[in-house]
């Protein structure tokens, strides 16, 4: 196969479900990177969330937050949610007093009430946040299919929305997707989509799989995600990424 570049989602992908990287795992993608085959990540975490597997992993370039932030070297580029849009539907979102939102600034997430398995501050003003940090994703916890409704039809023209591990729909720019971001990098790094491998989990990275030269899902994927991928790796939890790119794109 004719790879240049790796791009990978990180939860429920690359990394265990108990959120670590394997030793044998990190020792696959070093040898990618020695063999000049670039290793890029795209991920729904923020850049302050990932810190410890860059630590690990020397990625060439980042997109996080959904696309709402690409990083490469020491640039950065940014489409987040415009101040106006941010503020028009948090009004409505906090006329519900059930909702449970989070903020994500990029440097900080803000939420209303406590987010299980989210680091957050407990915050009973998000639209001053919002026009004093601005905003790269608005965040709700979906309890029920009405939550869904009601969050949707209040979405203006510039936003979408992407539903995450079944319960969390996260709002984002419209120019903020993973695949923007990552033709962002490969723009930058003269890299054709075509000599792309992508490897993802969850509805956010369909598209992704769609677009590049090769879409990989692990196993424990959606079952949309690998009905659409070119090859089925295994679980998140048995090293699939790293075993696919040993036998595949090393050629071992």
């Amino acid at each position: 196969m004719s790879i240049k570049t790796i791009v990978v989602d990180l939860d429920r992908t690359l990394l265990r479900t108990d959120k670590t990287l394997s030793t044998y795992t990190v020792n696959v993608l070093k040898e990618c990177k020695a063999n000049k085959i670039g290793i890029m990540v795209a991920t729904a975490r923020p850049l302050r969330a990932i810190e410890e597997y860059c630590e690990k992993i020397d990625f060439d370039a980042m997109v996080v937050s959904n696309g709402a932030r690409i990083i490469w070297e020491n640039k950065r580029m940014e489409y987040g949610i415009c101040q106006d849009s941010a503020e028009k539907l948090l009004n409505k979102l906090i006329s519900y007093p059930s909702f449970r939102i989070t903020l994500e600034t990029g440097d900080c997430a803000y939420s209303n009430k406590p987010v299980p398995d989210y680091e957050t501050v407990i915050c009973d003003d998000l639209v001053s946040i919002a026009k004093n940090e601005g905003v790269l994703k608005i965040l709700v916890h979906i309890d029920d299919e009405e939550t869904l409704s009601i969050v949707k039809n209040e979405l203006t023209e510039d936003l979408y929305y992407t539903v995450a591990h079944g319960y969390l729909m996260q709002i984002m720019n419209k120019s903020a997707t993973k695949w923007n971001g990552i033709q962002s990098m490969l723009n930058v790094c003269e890299c054709s989509s075509d000599e792309v491998a992508y490897f993802g989990d969850d509805y956010d990275d369909i598209e992704s799989i769609r677009m590049c030269g090769i879409g990989i899902a692990v196993a424990n994927g959606i079952d949309e995600v690998k009905a659409i991928a070119d090859y089925i790796t295994e679980s998140n939890d048995e090293d699939g990424v790293a075993k696919f790119i040993e036998k595949m794109l090393l050629n071992k």
